[in-house]
């Protein structure tokens, strides 16, 4: 029989989260584990496909922070083979692969912001090329013969894909069953992922059972977030809309604040350590519209901002987001820029930085969100033509003072 106190512990480490098979089987585990003196393995597959990790990533980092605090063993695998395939999970088509060097360098940035939010020092650290790139054809061949195709065929993406005419490379196939593999290389107990893994993380309890493992892992599946704009999901594909762990302590306040209202308890309940019951009173509150909903964006900007860059820096990130934002004023440590007069505008803010590319800087020119003066510029052609200097700004929080 599960005892209470294992009940109660799998549903904290549940909140937010879909288990599968059942949160009885999540909390018979833990029981077992606490029994035998055994800690949970508690697997994350890592595809280093990018070098900078974000606010969505942290939603499974915080749950294996969570298991870490209750003495389970964390099992980070970066994907120096399945890399090299690319995860079609979500994808409308083949996804390019990453070299052994794009892996390793992306794999080190990876580790450096993690921990900011999980002990990576603790966890143990392997990388599935050390299994995989060794298997022998026979051995590809066994795993193999556990999937079948039309299995295979019931992933959406796949089937979609299928139904446009768009090719499926026979590779990307095995990019899940490689996943899954990875499951019995290091014999997990409990794989976590975010939604969108979710045929890739219950195949890896299906190959578990097929090379003969008695309690096969369990899945605990976390929400994707919304990006800024409260409609796509959290992205370095789309920049203006994605808050990563390397943005300044004032870009990371200032994109928080930019958050619609609909993402506010999202976001408390999936990016902070709030607890249940003072999740409940903010819910409350926006739905009796006792609150302002700004007061509420200040405390989560404020909190979040905090745990990445203490509490100095984001109580500096607020207070220029006032000065900037609520009392119209300008930065005070504004740079500036020598700037000849024809310049196009859209070269500046690129050079600046203040966006990652032409089409962004078109975008937000055509959103009315690049200002010369406090002028709107909707002119895509606009060149720079100043007597003395003009203050520019890009979106609410990017200025620069202009001279010649």
């Amino acid at each position: 029989m599960i005892r209470e106190e294992f009940i109660e512990q799998a549903k904290k480490l549940s909140r937010g989260a879909e288990i599968l098979p059942s949160l009885e089987e999540l909390a018979a585990k833990l029981q077992h584990a606490k029994d035998t003196n055994t800690p949970l393995r508690v697997k994350l597959g890592m595809d280093p496909t990018r070098p900078d990790l974000h606010l969505g990533h942290t939603v499974v980092m915080r749950k294996l922070k969570e298991f870490q605090r209750l003495g389970h063993k964390v099992v980070l695998i970066v994907g120096g083979a399945t890399a090299m395939v690319g995860d079609p999970s979500g994808k409308s088509e083949t996804r390019p692969s990453l070299s052994k060097e794009q892996v390793e360098e992306n794999a080190k940035s990876y580790f450096e912001q993690m921990s900011k939010v999980v002990d990576v020092n603790s966890a143990e650290v392997t990388n599935n090329a050390d299994w995989l790139h060794s298997m022998s054809f026979v051995d590809l061949l066994k795993l193999a013969s556990q999937v079948t195709v039309a299995q295979m065929m019931t992933r959406d993406d796949f089937a979609k894909r299928y139904a446009e005419g768009k090719p499926i490379s026979v590779h990307e196939f095995f990019y899940p069953l490689m996943q899954a593999y990875d499951s019995v290389a290091i014999d997990s107990d409990i794989e976590l992922g975010g939604t969108d893994q979710r045929f890739n993380t219950l195949l890896g309890r299906q190959i578990q059972e097929a090379y003969g493992k008695k309690y096969p892992q369990m899945v605990m599946l976390l929400p994707l977030i919304e990006g800024t704009d409260g409609v796509v999901k959290m992205s370095k594909t789309y920049p203006e809309h994605c808050i990563s762990l390397t943005d300044s302590a004032k870009d990371m306040f200032g994109k928080l604040m930019s958050i619609p209202d609909t993402l506010i308890t999202k976001y408390f309940a999936l990016l902070t350590d709030i607890s249940d019951k003072e999740l409940e009173d903010i819910e409350n509150q926006l739905k009796t519209q006792s609150v302002n909903p700004r007061d509420l964006k200040l405390k989560l900007a404020h909190t979040i901002t905090e745990e990445y860059h203490g509490k100095d820096g984001a109580d500096k990130a607020q207070q220029d987001f006032i000065n900037v934002v609520s009392n119209k004023g300008i930065p005070d440590d504004i740079q500036e820029v020598k700037v000849e007069n024809g310049k196009s505008l859209i070269d500046l803010i690129c050079e600046l930085g203040f966006v990652q590319s032409k089409g962004e800087a078109k975008r937000l020119i055509a959103g009315g969100g690049v200002k010369i003066d406090g002028e709107k510029i909707t002119d895509m052609a606009y060149t720079l033509d100043f007597s003395d200097s003009v203050i520019l700004q890009a979106g609410k929080r990017k200025f620069a003072k202009l001279i010649k």
